[in-house]
């Protein structure tokens, strides 16, 4: 009870902050928005692709919307590297709502080509890593360390709401009036976030001097390229899921898309829940959460790849999204302990980079996947996979750290690095 108590008061604090206060309704805003894009985007593509040409641009589209990340990440780390926090959000967020804006006015009068479509989402694309380090980074800077994981948790919460109710208002909207005003709707949610963003002041002085990048602190930590290591792993293995299951509903259980809806809104309500209860975990050790989550997500996905009963699928579904939902807010909370705070935005965009386009290459690898053994047969190979995984992560040998300076000190560490619980990733 104590513990339920600690986390209201500490959420409490997270929603008075002076500066956070200004930025929770541009964030809250700007994630339903792409919630919305979501449908859209790919709707749009279908309609204005060439005859018997959609899947190729649909693909491209939705794939355009984020594989761009590591290029921006990487060329534009000399420009970005050395703004504040604030400045990264809404620098990311004034690109996506010029270029997304652009999209949704070439839409609605009728003059988007397809590949104008991919170019614009590319580019819409390319800081997302920064805009997302930005975010994370700026939690750090304004927040304690013991109220640090429950303001990741909010974004979390945040970010997956927008994904119960985005898609359901973006079809209401695209049958009122097309996708690209749902594109339009969406370019002005990161307009709000950009304003927002724009008016943050923080007191902590911009590191400019610091000479390492992002990509070379991370190989300087085993323990964050362990984490990196594992987050791809994971990411890649769910991707197969976003293939299998449509497939599976239509095709082997002879269901509508109706169903289909309804098996990721109920994972989205168990995110929902799980992401703004990631709080509540705060004070235990990250390792064996993380171990946890990926193990449990495994176990979920079992219904649907053992039987073709529709109940205990969703069930599966929506107690995966329960244990899936403190992930990020326990990940980046490891992330912000460790990593000194003049590198946190270059490293944070690093992670972005790595761990975006692995969920992309998990869903290209799940096409011929399908096509080969099936849909429940992927879904299945996706879950026995996955729990090896988590039963690898909390298996491996680790040992309690050695007391020594905090990470970012300059110190030395540790040959077998320890991520917070006595254990090493490396």
């Amino acid at each position: 009870m104590s513990e339920l108590r600690n986390w209201a008061g500490s959420t409490g604090r997270l929603l008075r902050h002076p500066v956070l206060r200004r930025m929770w309704p541009g964030l809250l805003v700007s994630a339903f928005g792409d919630g919305m894009s979501m449908v859209a985007v790919a709707w749009l593509a279908v309609h204005i692709a060439p005859e018997g040409q959609a899947g190729l641009w649909t693909g491209l589209a939705v794939g355009a919307y984020a594989l761009p990340t590591p290029l921006g990440a990487a060329l534009l780390a000399p420009l970005m590297r050395r703004l504040p926090a604030a400045r990264l959000v809404a620098s990311d967020a004034t690109l996506r709502a010029v270029t997304l804006g652009t999209v949704g006015v070439l839409a609605v009068t009728g003059s988007l080509a397809p590949i104008a479509l991919v170019v614009l989402l590319a580019v819409s694309a390319l800081l997302h890593a920064w805009g997302n380090a930005g975010t994370y980074t700026l939690i750090a800077e304004v927040l304690p360390e013991e109220d640090r994981v429950a303001g990741n948790a909010l974004l979390s919460t945040f970010s997956q709401a927008s994904f119960v109710a985005g898609p359901a208002l973006a079809g209401g909207l695209t049958a009122l009036s097309g996708p690209g005003w749902v594109i339009v709707v969406d370019a002005v949610s990161f307009a709000v976030l950009a304003v927002a963003a724009a008016t943050v002041k923080t007191r902590r002085e911009t590191h400019e001097s610091a000479p390492t990048g992002g990509w070379r602190a991370v190989l300087d930590r085993p323990r964050l390229l362990g984490l990196i290591a594992v987050t791809c792993a994971f990411f890649f293995l769910y991707g197969p899921v976003e293939v299998a299951l449509p497939v599976h509903v239509a095709e082997e259980l002879r269901g509508s898309a109706g169903l289909l809806g309804l098996y990721w809104s109920v994972f989205s309500v168990g995110a929902t829940i799980g992401a703004f209860g990631a709080g509540l975990l705060r004070k235990r050790r990250p390792w064996p959460v993380i171990a946890c989550v990926i193990l449990g997500w495994g176990l979920a996905l079992l219904p649907l790849g053992l039987t073709d009963a529709v109940v205990p699928g969703l069930a599966g579904m929506a107690v995966g999204g329960i244990i899936y939902g403190p992930f990020t807010a326990i990940t980046t909370g490891l992330f912000q302990r460790e990593t000194p705070p003049e590198l946190l935005s270059r490293v944070l965009a690093t992670r972005t980079a790595l761990t975006t386009p692995a969920t992309a290459l998990g869903t290209l690898l799940g096409g011929p996947l399908v096509t080969a053994v099936g849909g429940r047969v992927t879904l299945l190979l996706s879950a026995v996979v996955t729990i090896a995984l988590g039963l690898a992560v909390a298996m491996v040998p680790r040992r309690e750290p050695t007391p020594g300076p905090a990470a970012g000190s300059g110190a030395p560490e540790p040959a077998l690095a320890e991520a917070g619980n006595g254990t090493p990733v490396a």
